[in-house]
């Protein structure tokens, strides 16, 4: 009975909201006007777009970055990135190029050309304020003599092109690989700066017999100034120039170079390429739904309603953009999926409330009709748009991690609200100014008095059916004269008399195990998507960067900082075996390591305290070979007696071409061994920030936004007309979910925070357009099954097939920009389009003839008042027996 009494209330409701638009259709289709020309001006002047990559893409809260800190406060981060060597998420300023040889070239016998080309960055000069800075102003120096920090494959160049110039075999310059022995005495690791290595067989110290590519890095200084930013990103700018013009002086050098601000330049980049191909994708939503709102009846017709529905969701959509902005939002490349996210959903009440105005009589005043088609509508839809809003709500809440999926989510709900706004006042008012000129039989498209019939039969044929009103159709049986809609006519008399055909239903149910099938396989191979290049345009030089170096430079994982933040006794046999099992299996660059082999070798003995500082201060780091560890260490003096109460050192694993995927793994083990062992420690690198528990902080919005709508599903069977209506929901949107979920997984489509916004989207898309279908089958009271699918395909297929079909016309033009993100967005809509489409109009029309509800009942109801009637028909008979003479 409540159930009853709640969806009369909103029927009741609307319909009064919809005589109330029809008799003021002038204000509701000002206002909003309006609003869109104040908020669109707001749009132009407060537009800026977000430069904090590492803020928008990487987990806000996540236990890297407290190790970053920690870390930082012990041996500063910018002295140190240089050592602490990251793929792509070096932090601060910094110019990075890759110089690779011809196929079967050796880039070490290239030596001098690439010290020329080295010199020229050096001598590079920038000029701010009238004042030339060169390298030497900019970079970052080292602690022992102030000089810059460059890369110690420079040292190893330097001596091949030495050894070049005075006759000698480059056999005589060892070069090994990874670890290589330098002029000076150092060991050094160059696995991150020699490339493609192919080392000489059956060597012990695993010499370099030829490489493919060398990686050169320039670290600039972070000040934290304004004044110094602006000279580094000139610095970065000149850089990249640079080397684009030393690709065309050296032909023989493929040249690959990366700046700070490449990837933030290369993320904004989509939208700047994706401008033109949206204005494409508009044209093709706008013909699709013109042509799909189009009759052959001139009077009938409403293709100028399809135009002005789009252009509602339009002016919606820029409506929300000016008030996100007004808000101090900032522009990101991920909001590139609103508009189609908006158009969707609004689409969608547009084409029902076409449906529910062709569904109301004729021979009502267009008021009535309009008011008959809200009734009809607008609780649908209303209980659609609040599920979008919950969901992207969810989304938005605390519980989601990532920058990016947080500011997407909020944006979302305020395009959802002004969307059903926007649909019920300008979209509302319009569809009043059509029923209007339909009343007084206007024509649809010229807005002429269509003639009477007689006047038409002695025009020419051409004249007859640019004018003809349907007079021919409603003078015979058909009481309907929108059943000629061309998408109506196919699906009533064709398609459902085809999909429920005894002999198509096995077909089906094999068509659904497949899809089942692939689905549940696709499910058990996710990957997380923490790789940047996902979110980047596709022919930027980032991406051409980060493939080069994953070719090349990927056989050892960035360098780990491993940090010893607490006293401990170096000194003891137990804790220097505990040293040896931590860092088991890693390539290791420590002074631990080093000083215990110093000790080793001059037969020195430094059991205890005393002995083992004293001999490190005064003799080891006074070698010039050891100099650079004093950088690894934190003394202290209490009286007369040192300790060291902090150290560092560096480890690197072994890995293949998926360096980020094993770079994780490594984190996680590494981790739980520092909750475990007595050495209290914490690793980090800067491509922990964004790889950090990647996986879940992607998947929570996704989980908590199913799981409210879930919530809220089962919360609602007492109030809905039929609880089996949101059983037959939630089991046809998570099918539809789980496939989306396993066929792009199948396509490629790794778990980034874009594909994770178009899961939360399915969620909703599939839920607004199977609730009014299933609704619709459950309270239908026909004799059967078959016969109830048939009446809800005919009353709602033709609103979900053109708005479906506008959805999947409009993503073409994304198949052109060349960008990563786009294809993401591309393939997980077109998945959530197609799904959607398969289960509305093949599986759902199926399943129900098999399953609940049963239509028994509704038989003997009819039965018995159709006895009853005919038992009063015959008393009145018996009673007036001239009535039937008379009749």
């Amino acid at each position: 009975m409540l159930r009853q009494v709640i969806h009369r209330g909103l029927q009741s409701f609307f319909y009064k909201l919809g005589l109330f638009v029809s008799r003021h259709p002038v204000f509701f289709l000002t206002v909003p006007a309006v609003l869109t020309i104040i908020f669109g001006f707001s749009l132009l002047n407060r537009f800026q777009p977000d430069t904090d990559l590492e803020s928008l893409v990487a987990p806000s809260h996540s236990l890297a970055k407290i190790e970053r800190s920690l870390a930082s406060s012990l041996f500063s981060l910018d002295q140190s990135k240089s050592q602490l060597y990251s793929d792509l998420h070096t932090p601060g300023r910094y110019g990075r190029v890759i110089l690779l040889s011809k196929p079967g070239g050796n880039i070490l016998h290239q030596a001098d050309v690439i010290l020329q080309i080295h010199r020229a960055v050096l001598e590079m000069k920038v000029n701010y304020k009238g004042y030339n800075y060169t390298f030497s102003h900019l970079c970052v120096l080292r602690n022992q003599d102030k000089k810059c920090v460059l890369d110690d494959i420079i040292s190893v160049l330097e001596d091949l092109r030495q050894a070049a110039l005075s006759n000698k075999t480059t056999a005589r310059v060892q070069v090994s690989y990874p670890n290589t022995k330098l002029k000076d005495g150092r060991s050094s690791f160059i696995g991150h700066q020699l490339g493609g290595v192919m080392e000489v067989p059956n060597s012990k110290d695993q010499r370099v017999k030829s490489a493919r590519a060398i990686q050169i890095t320039y670290y600039l200084q972070t000040y934290g100034s304004v004044t110094q930013d602006l000279i580094g990103e000139k610095w970065e700018s000149e850089f990249c120039k640079l080397m684009h013009k030393m690709q065309l002086d050296h032909r023989d050098l493929q040249l690959y170079s990366l700046a700070s601000f490449s990837l933030w330049k290369d993320f904004h980049q989509t939208s700047l390429l994706a401008r033109g191909k949206i204005l494409v994708s508009l044209m093709l939503i706008l013909l699709t739904a013109t042509l799909s709102s189009s009759m052959k009846d001139c009077l009938r017709s409403k293709p100028f309603l399809g135009l002005l529905g789009v252009l509602t969701i339009c002016i919606s959509s820029v409506t929300a953009a000016g008030i996100f902005f007004i808000t101090d939002g900032k522009y990101n490349s991920t909001l590139l999926g609103i508009p189609f996210f908006a158009m969707g959903h609004g689409t969608k009440g547009v084409f029902e409330l076409l449906s529910g105005w062709r569904r109301t009589r004729e021979n009502l005043p267009f008021k009535d009709r309009v008011a008959d088609a809200y009734s009809d509508v607008m609780v649908s839809y209303t209980m659609t748009s609040s599920l979008y809003f919950i969901a992207f709500g969810m989304g938005a809440s605390p519980f989601t991690n990532i920058e990016a999926v947080k500011v997407f989510c909020q944006n979302m709900c305020v395009s959802i609200l002004l969307n059903y706004f926007y649909i019920f006042s300008f979209f509302g008012s319009c569809l009043v100014f059509a029923g209007q000129l339909e009343q007084n039989r206007y024509h649809s498209i010229f807005c002429c008095k269509i003639p009477s019939a007689e006047y038409l039969d002695r025009k020419p044929v051409w004249f007859q059916t640019m004018m003809n009103d349907g007079h021919q159709h409603t003078s015979h049986h058909e009481t309907n004269p929108y059943q000629h809609h061309f998408i109506q006519h196919f699906l009533r008399e064709h398609y459902n008399e085809w999909i429920t055909n005894i002999y198509v239903k096995p077909f089906v149910v094999i068509l659904y195990l497949i899809y089942a099938s692939f689905s549940f396989m696709g499910c058990l191979q996710i990957n997380d998507g923490a790789n940047i290049i996902n979110l980047l345009a596709s022919e930027s030089p980032s991406v051409s960067y980060a493939l080069i170096q994953q070719k090349y430079f990927s056989n050892y994982s960035p360098v780990i900082g491993f940090y010893i933040y607490e006293p401990l006794e170096y000194w003891n046999g137990t804790v220097q075996e505990d040293l040896k099992t931590l860092s088991q299996g890693f390539n290791t660059v420590s002074w631990i390591e080093q000083y215990y082999q110093y000790l080793r070798v001059g037969n020195i003995s430094a059991t205890n305290k005393s002995d083992f500082i004293s001999i490190l201060r005064s003799s080891f780091l006074k070698k010039p070979e050891f100099q650079h560890f004093k950088n690894d260490i934190i003394f202290s003096k209490a009286g007369d007696e040192n300790n060291i109460i902090a150290s560092r050192l560096y480890l690197v694993a072994r890995t293949s071409e998926n360096t980020q995927r094993e770079a994780v793994e490594l984190l996680e083990k590494l981790r739980p061994l520092s909750l475990i062992q007595s050495i209290k420690f914490i690793v980090f690198n800067p491509t922990f920030v964004f790889m950090d528990h990647y996986g879940l902080s992607v998947t929570m919005p996704v989980l908590i936004s199913g799981f409210g709508i879930l919530l809220v599903l089962i919360l609602t069977f007492f109030l809905v007309i039929h609880p089996l209506g949101n059983f037959w929901l939630i089991l046809s949107v998570t099918s539809i979910e789980l496939g989306v979920l396993g066929l792009m997984t199948l396509w490629n489509v790794d778990m980034d925070c874009i594909s994770i916004l178009c899961l939360i989207y399915t969620l909703n898309f599939a839920i607004d357009h199977c609730a009014p279908l299933l609704y619709t089958f459950v309270l239908a009271t026909e004799h059967t099954r078959t016969q109830c699918i048939k009446n809800s395909l005919q009353e709602h297929g033709t609103a979900i097939l053109q708005n479906v079909s506008s959805f999947l016309i409009g993503l073409v033009p994304l198949l052109f920009v060349p960008s990563n993100l786009t294809f993401t967005l591309f393939k997980c809509l077109l998945l959530a389009g197609s799904c959607t489409l398969l289960h509305c109009f093949v599986i759902l029309p199926v399943f129900l003839t098999f399953f609940p509800p049963s239509k028994k009942h509704h038989k003997k109801k009819k039965r018995a008042k159709r006895k009853e009637r005919e038992e009063i028909e015959c008393i009145e008979i018996q009673e007036n027996p001239d009535h039937v003479t008379a009749v």
